[in-house]
């Protein structure tokens, strides 16, 4: 069964108005959800209206009843807080680039300070420090260090700066003019250290074989060398090998030890540098033995060999020493 539809002849504004509120309610039975172009959506955020305007095709009711609500005032406030929002947006992303450009140079001042003090420390920690006691520097002040001493001057002076207990070991230092120079010497008086001797056989290779070293000084015949030889690697870096320059191969060795036995010494410069180090007795010997030996030293290296020479004993310091 249809719809019966009532009406009134003669008065039609009655219809109209029936046909106005049926429409009405039609277009409020629709979703509200379509946004359109001038659709005003209300977002209450902190006591602040922020109005958006969406696109699509057509308003709703909703929203053409809002709109037409605004007032002209309302709009422009609307529009001033659209903007506002970017404004800000980009004030904060100024101060943000600010701030991170000042931490970034702050921690590349804090590394730089850090790396300067860790190599400040490294220096200090590895800085040379005076390996000398306080008795030494004492001692050191007694020596006039531009000063060349005669022979008889630095023995003088050599005696009051004794300060060991033992029988202190006298040493002459000589730099050289000549790169590689060797000999060999028999001292008046001595060393005062005994020198031991030996001669090479077939037992004492067995023992260096093992790393038994028993001798100062090796002395070797002719016919021993190639057995020699495989021991080599162990004589050679102590300085004990036999060879022709040091007068070490012998016919005869027996007479060559009763020398070595007797204060003869051998003496060679550095490897790389023209430096001699000499024993020339002990503290004990007194000064005219002292002044023997050395005298022998020099004849056997020779003046003309020596740039200059330093005599001391073993906790002394060094004394200049006029050649």
């Amino acid at each position: 069964m249809g719809k019966i539809r009532i009406k009134t002849i003669g008065d039609e504004t009655q219809e109209q108005e029936e046909k106005k509120k049926s429409q009405r309610r039609r277009e409020n039975k629709k979703p509200v959800t379509t946004k359109t172009q001038n659709e005003i959506k209300i977002l209450k955020r902190d006591d602040e209206q922020i109005f958006s305007v969406s696109e699509t095709s057509e308003p709703s009711v909703v929203a053409r009843e809002e709109l037409e609500n605004l007032s002209v005032s309302e709009i422009s406030e609307t529009q001033r807080l659209q903007e506002k929002p970017a404004a800000s947006t980009s004030n904060v992303a100024d101060a943000n680039a600010v701030e991170i450009t000042t931490k970034a140079s702050a921690s590349a001042k804090a590394l730089a300070d850090k790396s300067a003090n860790k190599q400040k420390t490294k220096k200090s920690k590895f800085a040379k420090k005076s390996s000398h006691s306080q008795k030494y520097n004492d001692l050191l002040v007694q020596v006039d260090r531009s000063k060349v001493y005669s022979l008889n001057e630095a023995l003088e002076l050599l005696k009051k700066l004794k300060r060991g207990k033992f029988d202190e070991t006298v040493e002459l230092h000589i730099n050289t003019a000549a790169p590689s120079l060797s000999g060999s010497v028999t001292l008046p008086h001595g060393t005062g250290k005994k020198t031991r001797v030996a001669v090479v056989d077939d037992n004492l290779i067995a023992e260096i074989e093992k790393g038994i070293i028993n001798f100062d000084i090796l002395v070797s015949i002719p016919g021993m060398m190639p057995k020699l030889a495989k021991v080599a690697k162990v004589l050679g870096p102590r300085g004990l090998m036999p060879n022709p320059k040091n007068g070490t191969i012998t016919e005869k060795p027996e007479d060559l030890v009763k020398k070595y036995e007797g204060g003869q010494i051998n003496f060679k410069t550095e490897g790389k540098n023209p430096l001699l180090h000499l024993t020339v007795g002990k503290m004990s010997f007194g000064e005219n033995k002292l002044s023997d030996n050395i005298e022998a030293m020099i004849d056997a290296v020779r003046k003309s060999n020596i740039v200059n020479a330093t005599l001391k004993s073993t906790m002394s310091p060094g004394i200049k020493l006029k050649i």
